[in-house]
């Protein structure tokens, strides 16, 4: 694999940091963007401390701030990793509209629009060919379980993005793909599951709090709940700097291996 210079967005923790780390140890050149200003220099100074000053580029790339936007779509690399996100928990048919809208927007759209502007500059410049596009999805994208339909119709809408983009760029000589990961433990699911208590209100609401929250609890407490996230971590050091590989990349295999019974068994569901 020759080296490559990938942008990848939300890297200031979790998939997106570990990952981070784990290219540049592998010889790629990391442009490392975090969300808030706040977050750059302490993520300088655990890049240099580990000696990878050299393959690492920290900057703050916020994505409703539309000088970072143009900015970072000047920036020349070989892979956009769209991987920033923010999620949205609590029963559909009460969560207020607002909070959806503010999901799909750093979701979906934010991303879209960062997307755009790097393809069309590739395409524009004669660049196109040999540069990809990964999207972080999740699991959540191919099935939705109660009380998480908000944040996972965000990764529907990805999933279907990514497969239009998928065949709309083909000729232009530019890969897609997605990483979907199971609930690895990683704080991002967990502060999700909090999201929903600053507004469910048992005066107001019919969901009640404390069965939300046993919910929730209840999830996190199993296995498939807790998933050791450097299994994914390592999984993702792989899957996006390559050439070649599967257009949705699911872990674990478990977890694939669910999601594909699951959509045998939409065929039959009844009302």
């Amino acid at each position: 694999m020759t080296s490559k210079t990938i942008l990848i967005t939300g890297a200031a923790g979790g998939f997106g940091k570990g990952a981070a780390i784990g290219m540049a140890r592998n010889g790629h050149k990391i442009i490392a963007t975090v969300h808030v200003s706040s977050q750059v220099t302490p993520l300088r100074e655990e890049v240099a401390a580990l000696g990878l000053s050299d393959m690492i580029r920290v900057e703050r790339l916020d994505l409703t701030d539309p000088y970072d936007l143009r900015q970072a779509i000047k920036w020349n690399f070989d892979i956009l990793w769209n991987n920033a996100g923010m999620g949205e928990a609590g029963p559909v048919w009460e969560i207020p509209l607002d909070l959806v809208r503010k999901n799909y927007e750093v979701n979906v759209f934010l991303p879209l629009q960062l997307t755009q502007g790097v393809v069309q500059r590739w395409v524009r410049e004669g660049k196109a060919h040999g540069k990809k596009v990964v999207f972080t999805s999740s699991m959540g994208g191919l099935f939705t379980p109660a009380n998480w339909g908000t944040y996972v119709s965000t990764k529907h809408a990805l999933e279907a993005f990514a497969e239009a983009m998928q065949q709309e760029l083909a000729a232009y000589g530019v890969k897609v793909q997605t990483i979907n990961p199971g609930a690895y433990y990683t704080g991002y699911n967990e502060t999700m599951a909090d999201n929903p208590f600053r507004w469910l209100d048992d005066e107001v609401n019919f969901t009640k709090r404390a069965d939300l929250r046993k919910g929730f609890d209840d999830f996190f407490a199993t296995p498939e709940g807790r998933m050791d996230a450097q299994e994914m971590i390592d999984s993702m050091i792989e899957v996006v700097p390559a050439d070649e590989g599967k257009f949705r990349n699911v872990m674990p295999k478990a977890i694939e291996d669910m999601l594909k019974e699951h959509q045998l068994q939409a065929w039959d569901n009844q009302i």
